[in-house]
């Protein structure tokens, strides 16, 4: 059975730092890509950032570009989104989620998902 187990998540102040970390076990993890989506109240969910298997490729959502970076341990099963100049507007619930499919920004490609942590930036 696959799990994945998000952590990190917290209030911060804007201009603050935070980063997750999404712990894989049921499934080869070094063999798949993976991806961080979030949601916010009323919103939909939304792409953030993904990263394919070896680390080669990473992709980015325009609004977080330049601020998140992902990374990836496969020897620990864990995938990280650092989050650096938060916003107001990041504050969502972030989940992360093994991808299995192109295109790695679109959530249909996905099929394993955790159950979120909470990001809130305060003004």
């Amino acid at each position: 059975q696959v799990q994945l187990v998000e952590s990190g998540g917290g209030l911060v102040q804007a201009g603050g730092s935070l980063r997750l970390s999404c712990t894989g076990s049921g499934r080869t993890f070094s063999n798949y890509a993976m991806g961080w989506f979030r949601q916010a109240p009323g919103k939909e969910r939304e792409f953030v950032s993904a990263i394919s298997a070896s680390s080669t490729t990473t992709y980015y959502t325009g609004s977080v570009k330049g601020r998140f970076t992902i990374s990836r341990d496969n020897a620990k099963n864990t995938v990280y989104l650092q989050m650096n100049s938060l916003k107001p507007e990041d504050t969502a619930i972030y989940y992360c989620a093994i991808s299995t499919r192109l295109p790695r920004t679109a959530g249909s490609s996905y099929d394993y998902w955790g159950q979120g942590t909470q990001v809130t930036v305060s003004s």
